[in-house]
């Protein structure tokens, strides 16, 4: 790309990427009211709370929570720059994950018992898909030979031939990172979530909408991710990120909020070990070849 359509591409990523998100949000609510026999709300009533959020008056208990909020909004749209941009995945997963820690710090920041649980249920999330991210990470380096996205557009085959496995991790990571069920054990939008709204529950208003269009940047960021396994053709990658959202949109109609213990032992007891033979499987080819 050349030099002075660069700003002109971050602008329109950073610009319609929330357009993208809240869309999907809103496509997410149609889908899940039809699966248990109700209409829904239209597909743009998140654009409607989001401005509803905004509308409201500012409230905050510490500081900590304004820096929180506003780091991880930076991290993650910076974030979804890089991966447009072709970028570093490894910086990318650092980036991404000091938006994630930073929210935890935010709601551990605050003396509400529902925040702080959790604020402690998010961590042991984020210790279960962490690593499927890096595995991922690490199996496009040994399939590419590089970090950066734009060396994945160069390959001859999609890498979901190379790493069939990891378009399972990655609905693993998507569930458990937009806190679907089984793994909303930090926060639901479900009226089955015993600690009300968890790691959310002391952030209001403009904050809380804050919040909210975040996430709609990190959908579009893992979906992006899910579909750099297949990035020898646009609607491939499109069709196959699609899917992958149907499916944890279907785990989340058809199954019921699980404990953390469980949400771990997934991760590390599945998630890992799919990755981990995927990466052997790698290692075995390129061995053979050499």
């Amino acid at each position: 790309m050349s030099g002075w359509l660069t700003p002109l591409w971050v602008v329109g990523v950073i610009l319609l990427s929330p357009v993208v998100g809240g869309l999907l949000i809103g496509l997410d609510r149609k889908i899940s009211a039809r699966m248990q026999g109700r209409v829904g709300p239209p597909i743009t009533q998140p654009f409607y709370d989001l401005v509803k959020l905004f509308s409201k008056s500012t409230i905050v208990s510490t500081k900590m929570q304004l820096v929180s909020v506003y780091l991880y909004l930076t991290s993650v749209v910076l974030s979804v720059v890089m991966l447009m941009l072709g970028q570093d995945l490894l910086v990318l997963l650092f980036v991404l994950a000091l938006g994630s820690v930073s929210l935890i710090l935010g709601a551990f920041s605050v003396r509400s018992p529902y925040s702080q649980l959790g604020a402690y249920r998010e961590l042991l999330l984020l210790l279960s898909y962490e690593p499927l991210l890096a595995l991922f990470v690490v199996g496009v380096y040994l399939a590419t030979g590089s970090f950066m996205v734009r060396d994945i557009f160069k390959m001859e085959q999609p890498l979901l031939l190379t790493l069939p496995l990891f378009a399972l991790t990655q609905i693993l990571v998507l569930a458990m990172k937009m806190n679907k069920s089984p793994f909303d054990i930090s926060a639901s939008h479900h009226a089955h979530q015993e600690i009300v709204r968890g790691i959310l529950t002391e952030f209001s208003g403009p904050y809380l909408g804050v919040i909210e269009l975040t996430h709609w940047y990190e959908l579009v960021l893992l979906l992006g991710m899910t579909a750099l396994l297949w990035t020898n053709n646009l609607w491939g990658g499109a069709v196959l990120a699609l899917s992958s959202y149907f499916i944890v949109i279907l785990l989340d109609s058809v199954t019921a909020r699980m404990t953390w213990r469980w949400a771990l032992r997934v991760g590390w007891g599945v998630g890992i070990p799919l990755a981990v033979i995927n990466l052997m499987t790698v290692c075995l080819e390129r061995f053979r070849a050499g």
